[in-house]
Protein backbone atom coordinates (compact mmCIF):
# COMPACT_ATOMS: atom_id res chain seq x y z
CA UNK A 1 0.00 0.00 0.00
CA UNK A 2 1.33 3.75 -1.02
CA UNK A 3 2.01 6.59 1.25
CA UNK A 4 -1.16 7.86 -0.22
CA UNK A 5 -3.31 5.74 0.07
CA UNK A 6 -2.26 4.57 3.83
CA UNK A 7 -2.91 8.50 4.43
CA UNK A 8 -6.33 8.43 2.37
CA UNK A 9 -7.28 4.86 5.09
CA UNK A 10 -6.46 7.02 8.05
CA UNK A 11 -7.93 9.91 6.85
CA UNK A 12 -11.37 7.50 6.23
CA UNK A 13 -10.95 5.52 9.76
CA UNK A 14 -10.82 9.00 11.33
CA UNK A 15 -13.51 9.83 9.74
CA UNK A 16 -15.80 7.29 10.86
CA UNK A 17 -14.51 7.36 14.33
CA UNK A 18 -16.22 10.93 14.28
CA UNK A 19 -18.88 9.85 12.76
CA UNK A 20 -19.62 6.95 15.53
CA UNK A 21 -18.92 9.84 18.45
CA UNK A 22 -21.41 11.78 17.05
CA UNK A 23 -23.79 9.10 16.96
CA UNK A 24 -23.27 7.97 20.28
CA UNK A 25 -22.56 4.28 19.87
CA UNK A 26 -20.61 2.82 22.59
CA UNK A 27 -17.42 1.03 21.79
CA UNK A 28 -19.04 -2.46 21.66
CA UNK A 29 -21.56 -1.59 18.92
CA UNK A 30 -18.94 0.15 17.20
CA UNK A 31 -17.45 -3.15 16.53
CA UNK A 32 -20.18 -5.04 16.24
CA UNK A 33 -21.68 -2.36 13.37
CA UNK A 34 -18.41 -2.42 11.43
CA UNK A 35 -17.90 -6.21 11.69
CA UNK A 36 -14.56 -6.18 13.00
CA UNK A 37 -12.56 -9.63 13.33
CA UNK A 38 -12.20 -10.91 17.37
CA UNK A 39 -8.81 -10.89 18.06
CA UNK A 40 -9.21 -6.53 17.42
CA UNK A 41 -10.51 -5.79 21.01
CA UNK A 42 -13.16 -2.81 21.41
CA UNK A 43 -11.13 -1.31 23.79
CA UNK A 44 -8.15 -1.07 21.05
CA UNK A 45 -10.52 0.70 18.95
CA UNK A 46 -9.00 4.07 19.69
CA UNK A 47 -6.30 3.11 17.39
CA UNK A 48 -7.98 3.74 14.61
CA UNK A 49 -8.50 7.05 15.31
CA UNK A 50 -4.88 7.94 15.87
CA UNK A 51 -2.12 5.51 13.91
CA UNK A 52 -3.92 2.85 12.16
CA UNK A 53 -6.74 1.87 9.69
CA UNK A 54 -9.76 -0.32 9.63
CA UNK A 55 -8.55 -3.49 7.88
CA UNK A 56 -8.97 -3.43 4.30
CA UNK A 57 -11.59 -6.41 3.42
CA UNK A 58 -14.53 -5.92 1.62
CA UNK A 59 -17.06 -6.60 4.13
CA UNK A 60 -15.47 -3.60 6.52
CA UNK A 61 -14.94 -1.25 3.09
CA UNK A 62 -18.67 -1.88 2.41
CA UNK A 63 -19.76 -1.19 6.36
CA UNK A 64 -17.69 2.21 6.17
CA UNK A 65 -19.36 3.30 2.57
CA UNK A 66 -22.48 2.66 4.26
CA UNK A 67 -21.83 4.29 7.22
CA UNK A 68 -20.00 7.76 4.99
CA UNK A 69 -23.23 7.39 2.82
CA UNK A 70 -25.77 7.59 5.94
CA UNK A 71 -23.55 10.58 7.64
CA UNK A 72 -24.07 12.60 4.70
CA UNK A 73 -27.80 12.46 4.24
CA UNK A 74 -28.16 12.97 7.62
CA UNK A 75 -25.92 16.15 6.96
CA UNK A 76 -27.76 17.20 4.01
CA UNK A 77 -31.16 16.32 5.98
CA UNK A 78 -30.33 18.87 9.07
CA UNK A 79 -28.34 21.24 7.33
CA UNK A 80 -28.48 23.45 10.25
CA UNK A 81 -28.74 21.14 13.42
CA UNK A 82 -25.70 18.39 14.09
CA UNK A 83 -27.34 16.72 17.16
CA UNK A 84 -30.30 14.94 14.81
CA UNK A 85 -28.07 12.96 13.41
CA UNK A 86 -27.99 11.91 17.05
CA UNK A 87 -31.58 12.05 17.88
CA UNK A 88 -32.70 10.89 14.20
CA UNK A 89 -30.35 7.77 14.37
CA UNK A 90 -32.08 6.87 18.09
CA UNK A 91 -35.35 7.42 17.46
CA UNK A 92 -37.87 4.56 16.38
CA UNK A 93 -38.85 5.14 13.17
CA UNK A 94 -42.38 3.90 11.24
CA UNK A 95 -40.63 3.39 8.06
CA UNK A 96 -38.14 1.24 9.69
CA UNK A 97 -40.27 -1.03 11.30
CA UNK A 98 -41.07 0.91 14.11
CA UNK A 99 -37.27 0.16 14.94
CA UNK A 100 -34.37 2.76 15.62
CA UNK A 101 -32.04 3.29 12.61
CA UNK A 102 -28.95 2.46 15.07
CA UNK A 103 -31.07 -1.21 15.86
CA UNK A 104 -31.65 -1.66 12.37
CA UNK A 105 -27.89 -1.36 11.56
CA UNK A 106 -26.86 -3.24 14.83
CA UNK A 107 -28.73 -5.96 14.84
CA UNK A 108 -29.24 -6.23 10.48
CA UNK A 109 -25.81 -5.54 9.70
CA UNK A 110 -25.15 -4.47 6.27
CA UNK A 111 -28.85 -4.88 5.09
CA UNK A 112 -29.70 -2.73 7.90
CA UNK A 113 -27.19 -0.16 6.90
CA UNK A 114 -28.68 -0.76 3.20
CA UNK A 115 -32.26 0.08 4.67
CA UNK A 116 -31.53 3.13 6.54
CA UNK A 117 -29.39 4.57 3.71
CA UNK A 118 -32.02 3.97 1.40
CA UNK A 119 -34.63 5.79 3.55
CA UNK A 120 -32.53 8.51 4.09
CA UNK A 121 -30.45 8.98 0.43
CA UNK A 122 -32.85 9.81 -2.84
CA UNK A 123 -29.92 9.61 -4.93
CA UNK A 124 -28.59 6.29 -3.34
CA UNK A 125 -32.02 4.77 -3.68
CA UNK A 126 -32.46 6.13 -7.29
CA UNK A 127 -29.36 4.46 -8.06
CA UNK A 128 -29.64 1.23 -6.03
CA UNK A 129 -33.61 0.53 -7.91
CA UNK A 130 -31.39 0.77 -11.58
CA UNK A 131 -33.38 3.87 -12.76
CA UNK A 132 -30.59 5.86 -12.81
CA UNK A 133 -29.52 4.05 -16.13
Amino acid sequence: MSDEQLAERLAVSRAIMNILDDWGMELSDRHALLSLPKDIRSRSMEKFRESEPFPDTPDINQRLEHILGIADALRTSHPTNTQMGLYWMRRPCRQLGGRAPMAVMLEDGVSGMVRVRLHLDCTYAWNQSGSAG
